[in-house]
């Protein structure tokens, strides 16, 4: 991608998105809007029932209509490699993926259970409608409460924690003068991007499949597909160069992929195949949880022991598992911790990872729980933080390689006015409305993923940088675009950066933040790399300035490479490639093996305080005001980072306020499957949010000092907004989200 602007841009430039013009203009392709000739849509049928079987399906209305082209279901699709492992992907949890289409079988209420393949997407459409299916229905169970008898430890993943408990709990519990204890829920949310779950298959004549996806990974569902079909990766090409948001529901194939290369193999022709809204809830959510926390503190606030003892859901064919209790145990001093950490199988599709998996679920509770010790232990709520502050981790016990934290707490309530609240419920008035401040703190990870990326001046004098990840709106388009400028001196409408197409350099699923990282860093070994061929190539020149120059000695500057004691000997790179005959390139990897302190913790954090204000009559909830002060490394787009944090914040308030998907447990079903009952917050819903970055210089987390910032804006605004809710009213709610039923 390029702008249309001939400048240069720095690392730590406010560069515009390169993308963005195509995106305001409507020309950016996006997953469904690639055409093939002879292209034919496929239209899913879900199933009305929760749990049991298929005794019959009759297509033949469907396939009566004109323009219908087929019927797909477990009874005529086309085969497939059936093992497990062949479903697997790179982010897969343990247990027996779900194969489409595979059996008579129904595990939960929504699961496709046929495809309708017409030349239309009308005709395909009307077709679902008159698809008649006899189920034989068997009992379910969908109710964490009920669900919670079979609920067992999900050993040997990573995530059950009870070995990473610490000193006695239960005896520094009975003896703390400060007790606050409790049971704390966190709803089922769905991630709801604007775009859909999308994919068109082709299957070209010489075996190999084409398929437009939309996907948080390109290499990711090439290899899923490989092992559905029994390909080699190398006939499978996966094409997503634009996601209209993910949040994490495209780090997995989601089931319209494989039906989309069926349906293809089925009829010969191209098929695309869109889920609808209501399908967007039949995957694929952040997992209900009912997390039981104690607290015990003494006098002064510091923390004496601490209880995390979460229970979630999964589905009852893969074991969905997230790091929930360790966060509370990682970030507070406490010698007395005890976690522990259960899974409960019910009907459902499997949760999966949405943005900030466990630290958002885990944090967003357990700082409202830290909110009710403050008050308990008569202290503000930011002294009682700042009481407990580790500058290590407290599992590991190791050093962070930074942490500005103190100085996002300093510098967001400098700017929030923090020190002009009061203590007092209710004690704080605008009008008719009740006035409530609440601050939380957040912590992320600073991951870092294996990536490699090409690096290639053209004969044109054009600058590609490629790599298979995507960019999942997050703006990696544009940070590869800065770097790449600044390494290579070219000014950026001469640099096209390439993402999202299974064919290109190799890439993970791209979430987590580790994307600017990951990418960033590869992609300065890459642009080093070229530098030094780009020189070699210009020693080589006949009465070459630059005979006998090191790599130290020159700069790359406006398109040139020049001397730096004397920039008028310099040669225009456009030239340099010419003589060489054809392009120069370079490719090259990072690995976090490579990283620096090894032994030491990598996080990024926040320090986020919200203003609420509360119709006393009504119970209508304002979110007036956010200040996050964000610590998080070298910031390489200041514009693009603080869309970052404004996205996450406004998941926050929607966390606290809105999301919530409402299951009717008699029927084993998600009732609000559409965007008219499943709110998410409106631009009417969101007032002043102030970013602030904390300067955090670290050599240390990896070589540019990137933290990431996709998720940590969303990780504490939930609970800040909870605690300023309780300021405003004097009712503590212990349960997100806080609807006005609630407080009335």
């Amino acid at each position: 991608m390029a702008t249309h602007a001939p400048q240069m841009s720095r690392i730590g430039d406010p560069l515009s998105r390169v993308d963005g013009r195509l995106k305001t203009t409507g020309t950016a392709r996006y997953t469904a809007d690639f055409p093939h000739e002879g292209l034919v849509y496929g239209v899913i049928v879900s199933s009305a029932i929760t749990r049991g079987r298929i005794v019959e399906i009759d297509g033949s209305a469907a396939e009566a209509l004109p323009g219908v082209l087929t019927v797909l279901s477990h009874a005529n699709r086309p085969a497939y490699v059936e093992a497990d492992k062949a479903w697997h992907d790179m982010v897969a949890p343990k247990g027996s993926p779900y194969r489409v289409l595979d059996t008579d079988e129904v595990r939960w209420a929504q699961q496709p259970v046929a495809l309708v393949v017409a030349e239309s997407f009308e005709a395909a459409r009307h077709g679902a409608r008159l698809v008649r299916i006899r189920y034989e229905s068997a009992p379910h169970q969908t109710d964490i409460d009920h669900a919670r008898a079979e609920a067992f430890n999900p050993k040997g993943d990573g995530t059950y924690s009870p070995e990473k408990s610490r000193g006695d709990f239960a005896e520094a519990f009975a003896a703390a003068p400060v007790r606050v204890e409790g049971e704390y829920r966190l709803a089922f949310e769905h991630h709801n991007p604007m775009e859909p779950h999308a994919a068109t298959a082709l299957w070209r004549p010489d075996g190999s499949l084409l398929v437009h996806d939309k996907t948080q990974g390109s290499q990711n569902s090439r290899d899923y597909l490989a092992g559905v079909f029994g390909l080699e990766p190398d006939q499978v090409e996966v094409v997503a160069p634009f996601m209209g948001g993910g949040f994490g529901s495209g780090l997995r194939p989601q089931y319209q992929l494989a039906l989309a290369a069926l349906a293809a193999r089925k009829v010969d022709r191209p098929v695309k195949v869109v889920m609808t809204r209501q399908q967007m809830f039949s995957h694929q959510y952040r997992p209900h949880v009912a997390f039981d926390i104690a607290l015990g503190a003494d006098e002064d606030g510091r923390l004496q022991a601490i209880n995390a003892d979460c229970t979630g859901v999964t589905s009852r064919f893969e074991t969905f598992a997230e790091n929930i209790v360790d966060w509370p145990a990682r970030i507070y001093a406490c010698d007395n911790v005890r976690l522990d950490y259960r899974v409960a199988p019910i009907d459902t599709y499997t949760p999966g990872s949405m943005r900030a998996p466990g630290a958002a679920t885990s944090l967003n509770l357990f700082e409202i729980a830290m909110d009710e010790l403050a008050y308990a232990a008569n202290m503000d709520p930011l002294a009682l933080r700042l009481a407990n502050y580790s500058d290590k981790d407290q599992i590991t016990d190791q050093p962070y390689t930074s942490k500005a934290l103190k100085e996002a707490y300093r510098i967001g309530a400098e700017r929030f006015g923090w020190g002009k609240r009061s203590m007092a419920p209710r004690s704080m008035k605008d009008g008719r409305e009740l006035v409530g401040w609440g601050m939380a703190t957040g912590v992320w990870e600073s991951l870092f993923q294996a990536h490699t990326v090409r690096a290639r001046l053209g004969l044109d004098g054009r600058l590609e940088v490629a790599n298979a990840s995507a960019d999942i709106g997050t703006g990696t388009y544009t940070i590869m675009t800065q770097i790449a400028s600044e390494e290579l001196g070219l000014p950026v409408d001469r640099i096209d950066a390439r993402l999202g197409d299974s064919s290109l350099p190799k890439a993970p699923v791209e979430g987590g933040s580790w994307g600017a990282a990951s990418i960033g860093n590869a992609l300065l070994l890459a642009c080093g790399s070229l530098r030094e061929k780009l020189l070699s190539a210009a020693r080589r020149r006949e009465q070459s300035p630059l005979a006998n120059a090191g790599i130290e000695q020159v700069e790359f500057v406006g398109g040139t490479i020049r001397l730096k004691s004397d920039p008028s000997r310099a040669i225009d790179l456009t030239d340099l490639v010419h003589g060489e005959g054809g392009p120069i390139e370079a490719e090259e990897s990072n690995s976090p093996d490579q990283l620096a302190a090894p032994k030491k913790a990598r996080n990024t954090h926040q320090a986020v305080f919200v203003e609420v204000k509360v119709d006393e009559a009504l119970g209508q909830i304002r979110v007036t005001r956010v200040t996050a002060a964000v610590a998080a490394g070298r910031i390489i787009n200041p514009k693009t980072a603080r869309s970052q944090i404004l996205g996450g914040v406004v998941m926050g308030i929607g966390m606290a306020l809105h999301e919530e998907t409402m299951a009717d447990h008699r029927l084993g079903r998600f009732m609000n499957h559409n965007l008219a009952e499943y709110h998410v917050p409106a631009h009417a819903d969101i007032a002043d949010i102030d970013v602030v970055f904390v300067d955090e210089p670290d050599p240390e987390v990896n070589p540019m000092g990137i933290k990431g910032l996709g998720e940590i804006g969303i990780v504490g605004t939930a609970a800040a907004v909870a605690n300023a809710i309780f300021h405003a009213t004097g009712r503590r709610e212990r349960s997100l989200p806080i609807t006005i039923d609630r407080l009335l």
